[in-house]
């Protein structure tokens, strides 16, 4: 049985995790204004991701006897002055996201809730990866600058990524 602080937390994180899925495709109808359809596919992806995260978490609290008790979802931002300012806004979000994991494996461990912790730790892997992600495109892009080649080699690239629904 999971601790109603617990709960209360993993229901704050499943609101986070769907937060996130409208911030990202949000920021997907950014880049399809644009006519960057590459960008835009790489944050439906996100999208998609996010959702899949929120899931986890719902399916989880179900297994351990926690209510699930779904809250509305705040607005996210919708101007973009720059493809930059778009991966920015991600990379914080994504920060963001990672304090929040962590704090829930600290209260986990607090608590004793091994089932809980442990279950987090595919959270951590994946923030890792989230971050690194992120922070790797946007030194690409810092490096692209004003290259409309390079950009588009890139938007190529960002086209190609797929949403695959992680097995473990």
């Amino acid at each position: 049985m999971i601790s109603k602080n617990m709960e209360n937390m993993l229901n704050e994180q499943i609101n986070a995790e769907l937060f996130a899925a409208n911030l990202y495709l949000s920021i997907c109808s950014y880049f399809q204004d644009q006519e960057l359809d590459g960008f835009a596919n790489f944050f439906r992806v996100q999208s998609k991701e996010e959702l899949f995260h929120a899931g986890k978490q719902f399916d989880y609290l179900h297994a351990v006897g926690g209510k699930v008790t779904m809250k509305g979802v705040d607005a996210p931002e919708t101007e973009f002055h720059s493809i930059i300012h778009a991966f920015e806004t991600t990379l914080a979000h994504e920060k963001k996201v990672t304090a929040s994991i962590n704090n829930l494996v600290k209260h986990a461990l607090i608590e004793n809730d091994f089932a809980t912790h442990n279950f987090l730790q595919w959270f951590i892997a994946e923030q890792v990866e989230e971050e690194a992600s992120i922070s790797n495109l946007l030194k690409k892009l810092r490096m692209i600058g004003d290259n409309s080649s390079a950009l588009y080699l890139l938007n190529t690239e960002l086209g190609n990524r797929v949403f695959t629904e992680p097995t473990a």
